[in-house]
């Protein structure tokens, strides 16, 4: 399990101008199955991404987020070995 966190490199508003693609890209990183949650830091300097993989292919995958791919984001990864869940989060580990 990764955790992704994303801090922004530039203003909001210039990002909003990029926010749909980045959405698309957010919602085929779920269907495909890597991406298992993903939210907006609060305040909104940033997000957080929850994904299934091994870092090298999760860092690859995230290279191609548009916010990436224009240079809008700094991401940092924490790799996590998921030891105990909730009832219902099994599949985390």
């Amino acid at each position: 399990m990764i955790i992704a966190t994303l801090t922004y490199k530039v203003s909001t508003e210039d990002l909003d101008h990029h926010i749909d693609a980045h959405r698309e890209w957010l919602t085929a990183g779920i269907e495909s199955g890597h991406l298992l949650a993903a939210g907006r830091k609060v305040p909104r300097t940033g997000g957080m991404l929850l994904v299934r993989g091994e870092l090298d292919e999760v860092k690859a995958w995230a290279a191609t987020d548009p916010f990436a791919v224009r240079g809008l984001a700094d991401y940092d990864f924490t790799e996590v070995a998921v030891t105990l869940t909730a009832d219902g989060l099994a599949g985390l580990k």
